[in-house]
């Protein structure tokens, strides 16, 4: 085993040349009117690092896996939070939304640091960020103050997340890089499952502090690995120029790029619901169906269970139909979560597996949408990976930011609202994928 690269034979995904699909060609070139803007960069500049596709799903899991730790050790402090320190719904429910709306506004400052600077600078300084905001709101006294420290910490969560998705894209062709993002999707659900369980038991045992702080300690841990294991995988240049106006005219080519639209949507409708669930779940079991904390815990990372078999179904359908034919399997899935979240919404009952039971079919769903919407959303884009998966997470954290600010107002004594929001993304979802990503997405099947 090498020190940096990680485990380089015996994996069961080699990497092997794209075949020639349409988008894979149009993947070797920045999209039209792009080239200029980009000051692009050809592939070979830098060869890419020999990462095993093994070695690399773990980092991408560790690295996107940070996102639901900081969502979901979270979640079964927030009625903790609120009794401690005499806040109401509003702004309990901000500390999510802020959090969201900060990771989607850095996206678009990180995304284009890490394409001049690389992935290693821009992850190191995001974790520092990411853990020094979680030690202050450990330590803050009063609601105000959580959600500004965790506004940081999601600023610093865009820095991991958007090197982490353009990494996929330096390292391999879009069917492949799907792929492996399936496998680091699978990782990041074995976290998803503990986070909430942790969070429970921590909150339960020592307090709503305790989460924050854990976050912290992951994010150390999780900087330390990378700076000692994980080598540079951008394809750079010494001297690449970076200005506004080029910036905005990436950003124009990238949005104007119909499968990059098709993608994008597909994955902001995808996690508009699940993080209905994941910003309303603990008061919905906890103060709705009177679960105790501990428990609430054990019954949110439940669903992560259901997110890894959709991954697990992900990665054998892109094996056997490529990404647009598992997307319209995946949309099926979706169809089924929305009947199922509709009956719940109209009949509003209050047992625990009434309420569960959608909420898995979302999460498998959810589990087959996000690998392959996130590999496309960045394929067309070789040169720019960094910027066009700001883009994407620019538009789901914004999508999350609004939907957190109604949750707040929309929240009541019943399952209504969640159930209802939910079902409305899920119709979303499946619509996208039926529609945007069949007719755009064609060349990746």
């Amino acid at each position: 085993m090498d020190a940096q690269t990680g485990p380089t034979v015996n994996d069961p995904l080699p990497r092997v040349p794209a075949p020639a699909t349409p988008l894979a060609a149009a993947a070797a070139v920045p999209a039209p009117g792009l080239a200029a803007a980009a000051d692009a960069v050809p592939d070979a500049a830098r060869p890419a690092p020999a990462l095993s596709p093994g070695f690399a799903a773990v980092v991408l899991g560790m690295l996107l896996g940070l996102q639901p730790i900081t969502t979901d050790v979270m979640l079964p402090a927030l009625p903790a939070l609120a009794a401690d320190l005499h806040a109401p719904m509003a702004p309990v429910q901000m500390t999510m939304s802020v959090l969201m709306l900060a990771f989607g506004l850095a996206q678009l400052v990180w995304g284009p640091v890490a394409d001049r600077y690389g992935r290693r600078p821009v992850l190191l300084a995001g974790l520092s960020l990411y853990a020094l905001a979680g030690l202050a709101a450990a330590a803050a006294g009063a609601v105000g103050a959580v959600v500004a420290w965790r506004a940081l910490q999601g600023a610093a969560l865009a820095a991991a997340v958007v090197s982490a998705r353009a990494m996929v894209r330096d390292l391999y062709p879009p069917q492949q890089g799907a792929m492996v993002m399936a496998r680091a999707m699978s990782a990041l659900g074995v976290l998803a499952i503990a986070s909430p369980l942790v969070g429970g038991l921590l909150v339960a045992a020592f307090g709503w502090r305790a989460a924050p702080t854990a976050m912290a300690v992951f994010g150390i841990a999780l900087g330390l690995f990378i700076a000692r294991r994980v080598p540079e995988t951008a394809p750079l240049v010494e001297g690449r120029r970076v200005s506004v106006g080029a910036l905005r005219q990436q950003l124009a080519a990238i949005f104007r790029h119909p499968a990059f639209r098709a993608w994008a949507l597909l994955v902001t409708c995808s996690y508009a619901g699940l993080f209905i669930f994941l910003a309303s779940s603990a008061f919905v079991l906890i103060r709705v169906l009177g679960l105790p904390t501990a428990l609430a815990g054990m019954v949110i990372s439940t669903c992560s269970v259901a997110y890894i078999l959709g991954t697990l179904l992900c990665r054998r359908w892109i094996a056997r139909h490529g990404l647009v034919g598992t997307v319209s399997r995946g949309a099926l899935v979706s169809l089924a979560a929305f009947v199922a979240l509709l009956l719940l919404a109209i009949t509003d009952a209050r047992h625990v597996l009434a309420v569960m039971l959608p909420c898995w079919l979302y999460s498998m769903a959810h589990g087959i949408h996000m690998p392959a919407g996130q590999a496309g959303a960045v394929a067309p884009f070789p040169h720019a990976a960094g910027l066009a998966s700001a883009l994407a997470g620019f538009m789901l954290a914004t999508g999350a930011f609004f939907i957190g600010l109604w949750l707040g107002q929309a929240l009541d004594d019943s399952v209504r609202p969640v159930a209802l929001g939910m079902a409305c993304a899920a119709g979303a979802t499946a619509l996208t994928a039926l529609t945007l990503v069949r007719r755009h997405g064609a060349g990746m099947r």
